[in-house]
């Protein structure tokens, strides 16, 4: 046996198990007696660190693969170790956390043991450039003008962190605190806890309770925020579906944000969202958003895992309850009449205070393709109440990276969204498309260096209600630590 593996081996694991573990006879018929390793060796095959060869064999004469090593530090970590070996560990799961994530064990499973609290997040910086036309100009000369044009471009940085408390094998509490830069006014926000909630993982369900992410199944054409509320989810991806049920409270600014600025691109993106600005551009006001909107949901999703060829996809189904449904009017200034026509940017009938959404997403996976597609439809609402995407994708780093994404990967895609803002409440709105436009949207991704991603995106389409083009260019850089 080499003595630079069982060096390794003994450094890593004797020390957590010699004080608890009682070597058996020899397990293995390849190791003579009086061997130098035989002690280390027996004691770890008794912890169940090592295993062997299906012949009874040991093999300590080859060299041991990556593969074969991590399966012994995943192993080591399933012991809950203490003391030195702790600290080994946490070196070693360092240098094999490929390996380990292949193996399907998070590095973090460890470090739960190491330390209360692990600190993780990103630095992200966005560009935007932004041309739309004036929705009032267009209405008013009924035709496209040459002077009716707003271009903004953007810049904005984002210093995020993402603190994860173990609280026992089972639950976590978990946090997201943002603070913004915006270069192109050179002003910045103070640090805000923006998300914060309690996750509970067992076997085949996941709870969740307090502040926290609301992304669902149709990748972002209805949901891309936070809310407030509970959520338990059944199944798991081992066999292919699971099942939501959440409800809660969503912040009183995200659903008026989305109809205030139904039809009109440029009244928002350039950072001036004020009354008089929307009411020039458009016309259209809404409610007070005094009060947050109450909703409920269920979402069904069927998909054996990105590596996995053949058919995903799901259902959804979202009740929303905001008086500002109601209060949404118009104010026709375009004749000089100055009326109000109340309930106008949502429902014809003027008194309906809730929406329900339905929606729809399949898919067909290839390796590293996939034909993607989700429809989303408000029942309740009369204008802008249907919202689709239909997306070709190649690679594996579709949608940004994480803390795990490695030097190497890419991404890209192209395909057709059509973002009614009354189904499209508080959707990704700041990457491509934006709620109230239809148009083509392409993009893509890559990984220059482990946990540095480059992202580039770019949408040409018009708006869905009254004459207007709008167009998007967005890029994006991330560091992950």
């Amino acid at each position: 046996m080499k003595k630079t593996v069982a060096a390794a081996l003994t450094a890593a694991f004797v020390v957590g198990t010699a004080s608890t573990t009682f070597a058996a006879a020899n397990p293995f018929s390849d190791i003579p007696a009086g061997h130098w390793a035989l002690k280390s060796v027996e004691k770890l095959a008794a912890a169940g660190v090592v295993e062997g060869y299906g012949d009874g064999t040991y093999r300590g004469d080859r060299n041991i693969t990556r593969y074969e090593m991590a399966q012994m530090v995943a192993k080591a970590m399933a012991k809950n170790p203490t003391g030195a070996t702790k600290a080994e560990l946490d070196r070693l799961a360092a240098e094999f956390r490929d390996e380990l994530d292949a193996l399907g064990v998070r590095v973090s499973e460890l470090e739960k043991y190491a330390d209360k609290v692990v600190w993780q997040g990103k630095i992200e910086y966005t560009y935007k450039n932004h041309k739309t036309d004036n929705w009032y100009d267009e209405q008013r000369k009924g035709h496209h003008s040459t002077n009716g044009h707003t271009r903004v471009k953007q810049d904005d940085w984002i210093f995020r962190f993402e603190p994860i408390a173990h609280v026992n094998d089972h639950w976590t509490l978990r946090a997201r605190i943002d603070a913004h830069v915006d270069l192109s006014r050179d002003t910045s926000s103070d640090f805000e806890l923006v998300r914060g909630w309690a996750q509970g993982d067992y076997k085949n369900f996941q709870v969740k309770v307090g502040r926290q992410p609301l992304y669902t199944n149709e990748d972002g054409i209805i949901w891309d925020t936070e809310y407030t509320g509970g959520e338990i989810t059944f199944g798991n991806f081992m066999n292919g579906l699971k099942a939501t049920i959440f409800g809660g409270r969503i912040k009183d600014s995200k659903v008026i944000g989305s109809m205030r600025n139904a039809g009109s691109w440029n009244g928002r993106q350039d950072g001036v969202s004020a009354n008089d600005r929307w009411n020039r551009a458009t016309g259209r006001t809404a409610g007070t958003g005094d009060d947050p909107s109450s909703f409920w949901a269920i979402n069904v999703q069927y998909d054996r895992g990105r590596d996995t060829k053949g058919i995903f996809g799901g259902l959804g189904y979202y009740h929303i309850k905001d008086d500002d449904f109601k209060n949404a009017t118009f104010h026709n200034d375009l004749d000089g009449s100055d009326t109000i026509i109340p309930n106008y940017s949502y429902s014809k009938k003027g008194t309906d205070d809730t929406a329900n959404i339905w929606s729809v997403n399949l898919g067909y996976r290839i390796g590293k393709a996939q034909l993607w597609g989700a429809y989303a439809k408000n029942t309740k609402a009369d204008w802008e109440n249907k919202s689709w995407q239909a997306l070709l994708r190649y690679g594996d780093l579709y949608g940004g990276g994480n803390q795990n994404t490695h030097k190497g990967q890419w991404a890209v895609w192209a395909g057709y969204k059509y973002l009614g803002s009354n189904t499209s409440l508080c959707a990704i709105n700041w990457d491509d498309a934006y709620a109230g436009t239809k148009g083509f949207v392409a993009g893509a991704s890559w990984a220059p260096m482990d946990r540095i991603i480059l992202i580039a995106k770019y949408f040409k389409g018009k708006y869905i209600e009254g004459p207007g083009d709008a167009e998007r260019l967005f890029g994006r850089v991330e560091f992950f630590f």
